[in-house]
């Protein structure tokens, strides 16, 4: 009875999952009222209509489904975000596979949350601002964020792929940066974020890779600063323009970044890169917001086409193979500080 109920499914990069035997379905004719493969194509449509990014990604999103679906479904993949932050924040112990790593968002939690009680998302969340706003207080938090995120996905825990399972945290923990420390606790404004950041995902993905398998892991923890640097510019209030700066300055301090996990795990050092890809984020969006986008040498394109280019030359065992950089430098069992 056993054999009768396995099925067998292949990842085929990007998160995406495809059944054995099953044939890629044809995609859609949907014609969207904004077609967009590249940076150039948003900004044109954003300067014609002068709407922000988040409206556009909108728009075309109301051509497959109602809007109130489209709202729903983002609202739930929030959802979902939050509470893998929140489990991961709370959870101890060693991580499975053999490499000995500790867990060490619990503790962190315990640490800055100093005593305060809570006994819900909602009731942490006031607990965190409660200790201020200092700047080792949040960056620690953003932290924290993200290494609950990817060590709930080192444990087989519910992650949202952002773009991807090994960069899931970055996202989450920027969005949750800006609920927090940024006001922005409103379904409008984590609308606006996701909205913002999956549109700057989907140009990277048309234009390059978001597979560490195909592009290192400037493919993924670059996408991923990227992404939540130009979400976060246009909640705070960036023009569209720089909130695509933002974008580029991202990815343009990840260029070359190499993916060599230990022991062929997502852990040692996915885990902690998460965390800075986090802090980038914020930083590519402190940048880009005090900035004038008229003065940039280098557009998101160019930047993704040079990610391309980056990709396509690196040696294969820089690409996930754990055949080079750090996997081949530290023994397996070696604990993770």
């Amino acid at each position: 009875m056993e054999g009768r109920w396995r099925r067998h499914w292949y990842s085929i990069g990007g998160g995406f999952v495809r059944k054995e035997g099953e044939e890629p379905q044809a995609e859609s004719a949907v014609q969207l009222p904004f077609p967009i493969d590249t940076n150039n194509d948003l900004l044109h449509w954003c300067r014609k209509t002068g709407m922000s990014i988040s409206e556009v990604v909108m728009e075309n999103e109301a051509a497959w489904r109602p809007e109130a679906e489209t709202r729903a479904g983002v609202l739930k993949i929030w959802e979902t975000m939050r509470e893998c932050i929140y489990r991961g924040c709370h959870a101890e112990g060693m991580l499975p596979g053999g490499l000995n790593v500790k867990r060490r968002a619990a503790a962190l939690n315990h640490k800055l949350i100093a005593g305060r009680r809570y006994a819900d998302f909602e009731g942490w969340v006031k607990a965190i601002r409660e200790g201020g706003n200092g700047f080792k207080y949040t960056l620690d938090w953003v932290s924290c964020f993200a290494l609950a995120v990817n060590e709930e996905n080192a444990s087989f825990g519910r992650v949202v792929t952002a773009p991807t399972n090994g960069a899931a945290g970055v996202i989450p923990a920027v969005l949750l940066y800006y609920v927090i420390f940024c006001d922005g606790f409103s379904d409008e404004k984590v609308l606006q974020y996701i909205l913002t950041g999956s549109e700057i995902g989907s140009i990277f993905k048309k234009g390059a890779t978001i597979s560490a398998a195909m592009g290192g892991c400037q493919a993924e923890i670059g996408v991923s600063s990227a992404m939540a640097a130009a979400a976060l510019t246009e909640c705070v209030g960036g023009s569209q323009r720089q909130a695509m700066m933002a974008a580029e300055i991202a990815m343009e301090h990840h260029l070359g970044l190499t993916c060599d996990p230990i022991g062929g795990l997502v852990q040692i050092p996915c885990i902690e890169r998460n965390t800075m890809g986090a802090i980038k984020a914020i930083t590519a969006s402190q940048l880009a917001l005090q900035s004038t986008p008229d003065f940039a040498k280098v557009s998101l394109d160019a930047v993704i086409s040079t990610m391309w280019n980056t990709a396509q030359d690196m040696n294969s065992k820089y690409k996930e193979t754990s055949d080079g950089g750090l996997a081949v430098q530290i023994p397996l069992g070696l604990k993770e500080c």
